[in-house]
């Protein structure tokens, strides 16, 4: 079986920065972006615009239309014959070999075999459930209304009412950060779960004037359509609002990594050196799974250049020993 130099797993701006920069190397690259089903729980597929990207405004998809154009002119450009793109694939196992190489087996069954991984699965902000369902939020989250990444998006709550879904310190720090920064008065939802905040926040909380309603979410009030939010039913209490933060932790697709026994932080994050690389020789993380990163494209990007470099690096030494030996 063909053993190649590099395949990337994930589609998001980490896997295609990864991809571009291993081919850009001229190693060879087996690009996995995944499938429908993968790109559909994907932070990358649910992004609209990226307004702290500079270049990302106009696309309705922030990142993954430029992603697009990257790897259509992969596929087309110099390095055409050193780009593997498998549409619409997900890698669903991996191992290590004795050799030190890693099989990798599809979604459609196929095997393959590479000597580096980049790891770019990355995560997915956790939804509110809201009389039984996630899908309720949609409508708000897909028109930004209800937001998720405070530096992504905190600056659409200026003077504006601000709710944040979420019961314990984390969830409360995003609403004193953005009450701060933009003076928005804010409502702590814990949409019926028992809050759990420390002294600190508490103290911030009572001097901010920030209210914390416990009853669940019952219904959501506001014109989707139209764009407009108004505020949530909790219990027989109506919540004014203009914008919703969700502040309830992260989905962590961490699953192959745990498949060789890569090293994980409490949270479920990838450890890694300054390069990306793994506890397991030979894999690397580039994006939202490596541990202890920014969440942002720009810090995806930068983290998936120093992985393929770095793998290119130990390529081209491994040549130059092979040739020294002949």
């Amino acid at each position: 079986m063909k053993i190649h130099d590099v395949a990337v797993i994930g589609g998001g701006s980490a896997g295609a920065m990864a991809a571009l920069r291993v081919v850009l190397n001229n190693d060879e690259c087996l690009f996995f972006p995944g499938s429908p089903k993968d790109k559909k729980r994907s932070r990358a597929f649910w992004v609209s615009k990226v307004e702290n990207m500079p270049g990302h405004l106009q696309y309705k998809k922030g990142i993954e239309e430029p992603n697009k154009e990257n790897l259509d002119w992969l596929t087309t450009g110099p390095f055409k014959e050193k780009f593997i793109w498998k549409k619409n694939t997900g890698v669903t196992s991996i191992s290590k070999n004795e050799d030190g190489t890693f099989t990798l087996v599809d979604n459609k069954n196929e095997t393959y075999q590479a000597r580096y991984v980049i790891l770019c699965t990355g995560v997915m902000d956790v939804q509110p459930i809201i009389n039984g369902t996630i899908e309720t939020i949609y409508p708000y989250a897909n028109i930004q209304l209800a937001d998720y990444c405070m530096r992504c998006d905190g600056h659409h709550v200026l003077d504006k009412k601000v709710a944040i879904f979420g019961h314990n310190s984390a969830a409360v720090w995003v609403g004193i950060i953005l009450h701060e920064r933009y003076n928005s008065p804010v409502t702590i939802l814990t949409n019926g779960e028992i809050p759990v905040f420390d002294e600190e926040v508490t103290t911030l909380m009572k001097r901010y004037n920030f209210t914390v309603v416990t009853e669940p979410i019952t219904q959501i009030i506001g014109e989707p359509k139209n764009k407009i939010l108004n505020g949530f039913i909790c219990g027989d209490k109506k919540v004014e609002a203009d914008f919703a933060f969700i502040s309830l932790g992260m989905i962590v697709y961490n699953e192959l990594a745990k498949m060789v026994n890569a090293n994980l932080d409490q949270r479920g994050f990838v450890t890694t050196d300054n390069k990306g690389k793994s506890s397991v020789e030979g894999l690397y993380v580039a994006g939202d799974l490596r541990a202890n990163m920014k969440k942002q494209i720009y810090t995806a990007w930068d983290m998936a250049v120093d992985s393929a470099d770095e793998i290119n690096l130990l390529i081209r030494r491994k040549k130059r020993t092979e040739t020294t030996l002949l």
